[in-house]
């Protein structure tokens, strides 16, 4: 991981994906600084849009408040879009009787690992999830290492994908990833091909879960705190910021808007 002083960003830029838990937030809100580099994104003329495990009820207020395009919750299954005329508008990978039979199946998983795994215990957004089931194991529970494989381990023996945030371990049915709803979103939104485009568009994140992304987008950036999971990651950002969550995406932004650090020339 370089670091972020290093980065020459190429023009023009496209738009940013982002993370949100420790890399938009601190201590569980988004930061006034992270919060106005979003806005100066948006002035820049650039796409911005969140990418969460999150669900997406509590990603709905976001979703309408925040200056962003749209945001993609539950690790890339569902999309949300405010727009003044239609209000907010809920996009979904999956079928509706798809999402349904998903659903039932995965309560009782969640019922079962909260059963038979000692300290695990459902996040406190549950009740927003529609696509996916999240176990806390940072965010108000402490959950030891062993632990959290183990709740990995119980959702991949179901056939469940299974990712680990800073602060849940997800597990849903399908092969949606925020790689694949950021593709997905690109292309529902503006009709664009986010690999033949790569080039031109951000990643910014700050955990496991974040390893997909970090592997495909050659900007890809890690706030500070990404240190703590260095060690698991197998695909690391291109770049890391001095700063940590909030402070740290506001200087990725603030150096991706910074003329003095752009080639220049377009790359296509």
């Amino acid at each position: 991981m370089r670091p972020l002083s290093s980065w020459q960003v190429p023009c023009p830029i496209v738009g940013v994906f982002t993370d949100i838990d420790d890399t938009l937030t601190t201590e569980g809100a988004i930061t006034p600084d992270a919060l106005q580099a979003l806005a100066d994104l948006k002035s820049a003329g650039l796409h911005v849009v969140p990418i969460t495990g999150r669900p997406v009820g509590w990603s709905e207020p976001f979703a309408a408040s925040w200056p962003v395009d749209a945001i993609v919750a539950e690790n890339g299954a569902v999309g949300l879009q405010h727009t003044a005329e239609q209000g907010l508008r809920k996009l979904y990978q999956q079928d509706l009787s798809t999402r349904n039979a998903h659903f039932a199946r995965m309560q009782q998983v969640l019922a079962h690992i909260e059963r038979t795994v000692p300290g695990a215990t459902r996040s406190q957004d549950s009740a927003g999830r529609e696509t996916d089931i999240a176990i806390d194991h940072s965010e108000f529970t402490h959950l030891p290492p062993a632990a959290i494989d183990e709740v990995v381990r119980r959702m991949q023996a179901e056939g469940m994908t299974a990712t680990v945030s800073s602060i849940h371990v997800n597990g849903w049915f399908g092969e949606h990833s925020k790689l694949t709803g950021a593709r997905w979103i690109v292309r529902e939104l503006w009709g664009r091909d986010l690999d033949a485009e790569i080039q031109h568009w951000v990643y910014v994140g700050d955990s496991t879960n974040d390893q997909l992304m970090f592997a495909h987008f050659p900007h890809s950036i890690g706030v500070a705190n990404i240190r703590r999971f260095e060690s698991q990651l197998s695909h690391r950002p291109r770049y890391i910021s001095p700063g940590e969550r909030g402070a740290g995406f506001a200087q990725v932004v603030q150096h991706l808007l910074n003329p003095e650090n752009q080639l220049g020339s377009d790359p296509n």
